[in-house]
């Protein structure tokens, strides 16, 4: 930490459309891999489950949080709304945004930034540690 409180490892600079994400997404699974260890009863649910198997996934997650599995199905319909509708990053808003680029060399340096964190890297199936999963 130094004198803007802000830890060392957070400060990266910024040259590529990629890397705040890639920095939110590793601090993000650093400090709940952390949390795990200091004995914290937290899950991870990986993007791709809930969307490749919604109504199993929430079926997990309700029945982890110890709540009723019921639910899934209503669970399942509100993925169908915007949940940020009325904010900048609303559906309708960032919908039109290209996809970045990601080539060899922004490959290479967002790899280098999740290798400091301990997160798994572009290409690797990004489970980790407690990771929720609706396959038996």
């Amino acid at each position: 930490m130094d004198s803007t409180g802000v830890p060392s490892n957070y400060r990266v600079r910024l040259d590529n459309d990629l890397l705040l994400g890639a920095l939110v997404y590793a601090a993000s699974i650093s400090t709940y891999l952390d949390m795990r260890r200091q004995g914290f009863d937290i899950s991870a649910v990986r993007y791709e489950d809930l969307v490749a198997r919604p109504l199993d996934m929430c079926r997990v997650i309700l029945e982890f949080c110890r709540l009723p599995v019921s639910l899934a199905e209503l669970a399942v319909k509100a993925f169908d709304v915007d949940s940020q509708n009325i904010s900048a990053v609303a559906r309708s808003k960032i919908g039109h945004f290209k996809e970045p680029q990601l080539t060899r060399h922004t490959r290479a340096k967002l790899n280098d930034l999740l290798t400091q964190f301990g997160t798994p890297l572009i290409g690797e199936p990004g489970v980790v540690d407690g990771t929720l999963s609706s396959v038996l």
